[in-house]
């Protein structure tokens, strides 16, 4: 399928950042060249019939969500409207080329496998990284936070001010912390990250963690348990569980456990989740941070999704524009759902959440009707639906309880996500033509319940912790 090496490259792009590494990448618009290069290998395969043209349960309500996502900044910031909907239609394009160019169990095996390739590469650099010497950070002051870049200049230190002496640049600002693979820093006096789309260390964490099925699934798949995958499995197991240690980020360390979570309760059922709690807790006793570090950091976010409830009140309806919240607040929401309320309004807010609802719903159901059916054709596809949909649903668990703690949004991973979401879908289809996937009245009301929840719930925590 000729669309599949322009995915590959996209996702090896948007995790590896190479072009942050090399200088001379840097004059290379990868991101559209291989955005582009997907896009037209799928129309070819439409024209060779490699595909069918089958839309996804997602394509109708990613479109709403870009038509809304429009209307809101052409309204409320016209002028910053063209820099946003090219910055979210990136975010579609992604899905669509995923979701639409994938429409076989082989394909998705390989799109997968990248992904798994991607985070092990990531968290193998963050890991080395803490491993890895002190030295002098120059500090470039273009971020916020854990955003902020930083430029190694060479020089070994034990504390930071030492890089203030010596060749220090005059009036620059330092940092002293491990310098690891790719010039990779950590921050935050040893807090481990990556580059790019994953420069926040909780958002390594988050990247890690959601990643992790792919490992499980690559052990099961055709049934071939065999000691090697499953060694792998362990390997990959271990590895993001150190990440998300040194990450030093509580809500990457929650959506690991969700994710195992997941596994425990499908496997042991309600006893699965005691099991679960039990092997939890040295990692939520030791992994996360404390002391005035994290009390600090939770009250920046508890202001944050004060702010972002402010604006939602002043704004239900059209919010204050696709990609404004920074201007009228210092921070991100630190929360995706809040980011879609106040950004977006209530329709956005809702739009997005039913979103995840039916990336989630897809797996689900392939995991509850296509191992279970009498069509022969279903059955010889049962060995690749079962390890595929219990991975994407694993996957869509952590990401539903990691973006309540980041601004997810119109992140590039969530949507490679979902459009791996639809790409399960079109491989089931293969099997099973008379699989279907769609949102009900009842769905509906769920989708509105949990948003209620959602607000009810940062309302109560902001009123509390903000007093």
């Amino acid at each position: 399928m000729l669309a599949i090496p322009g995915i590959l490259l996209l996702i090896i792009f948007i995790y590896a950042r190479p072009q942050e590494v090399l200088e001379k990448l840097r004059v290379v618009p990868f991101l559209y060249v291989f955005l582009a290069l997907a896009l037209f290998g799928a129309v070819i395969d439409l024209r060779l019939r490699n595909v069918r043209l089958r839309a996804t349960p997602q394509l109708p309500w990613v479109i709403v969500f870009l038509a809304w996502s429009t209307l809101t900044v052409l309204l409320r910031a016209p002028g910053a409207a063209v820099k946003w909907v090219l910055e979210l239609g990136v975010c579609v394009a992604l899905y669509a080329s995923i979701a639409h160019g994938v429409q076989s169990f082989r394909s998705l095996h390989a799109v997968a496998g990248v992904v798994l390739a991607m985070v092990l590469l990531v968290c193998g650099v963050g890991v080395h990284q803490a491993m890895s010497p002190l030295g002098c950070v120059l500090v470039d002051g273009t971020g916020t936070g854990h955003s902020t870049g930083g430029t190694p200049d060479g020089r070994p230190c034990e504390t930071v001010h030492e890089c203030y002496l010596g060749e220090a640049e005059p009036g620059a600002e330092y940092a002293c912390e491990h310098v690891g693979l790719f010039g990779t820093t950590s921050v935050g006096g040893g807090r481990i990250r990556y580059r790019g789309v994953l420069q926040d260390p909780n958002e390594l964490a988050l990247a890690g963690s959601v990643g992790l099925p792919m490992a499980f699934a690559f052990g099961h798949v055709e049934r071939k348990r065999s000691r090697l995958r499953w060694f792998a499995a362990l390997l990959t197991l271990v590895l993001v569980m150190v990440c998300d240690v040194l990450t030093g980020s509580r809500g990457g360390q929650i959506v690991f456990l969700v994710v195992l979570g997941a596994y425990f309760l499908r496997r042991f059922g309600r006893g699965g989740l005691v099991l679960g709690c039990v092997l939890a807790a040295p990692i939520l006793i030791f992994g996360g941070r404390s002391g005035e570090e994290a009390s600090s950091s939770t009250m920046e976010r508890l202001d944050c999704w004060a702010q972002a409830l402010t604006m939602a009140r002043a704004n239900p309806i059209l919010g204050v524009g696709l990609g404004q919240f920074g201007e009228y607040n210092d921070l991100t929401a630190h929360n995706s759902y809040l980011l879609a309320l106040s950004e977006l309004g209530i329709p956005g807010m809702i739009l997005f959440t039913a979103l995840i609802y039916l990336s989630a719903k897809i797996p689900f159901k392939a995991l509850r009707e296509v191992t279970t059916a009498s069509d022969v054709r279903a059955r010889q596809g049962d060995s690749a639906v079962r390890p595929w949909a219990m991975a994407l649903l694993a996957a869509f668990a952590g990401l539903s309880v990691g973006i309540y703690f980041l601004s997810f949004t119109y992140h590039y991973v969530l949507w490679i996500y979902i459009g791996l979401s639809g790409a399960l879908y079109s491989a089931v289809r293969t099997h099973l033509p008379s699989f279907k996937v769609t949102l009900r009245a009842r769905d509906f009301v769920l989708i509105g319940a949990l948003d209620v929840v959602i607000v009810l719930a940062t309302f109560l925590q902001t009123k509390w912790g903000l007093k």
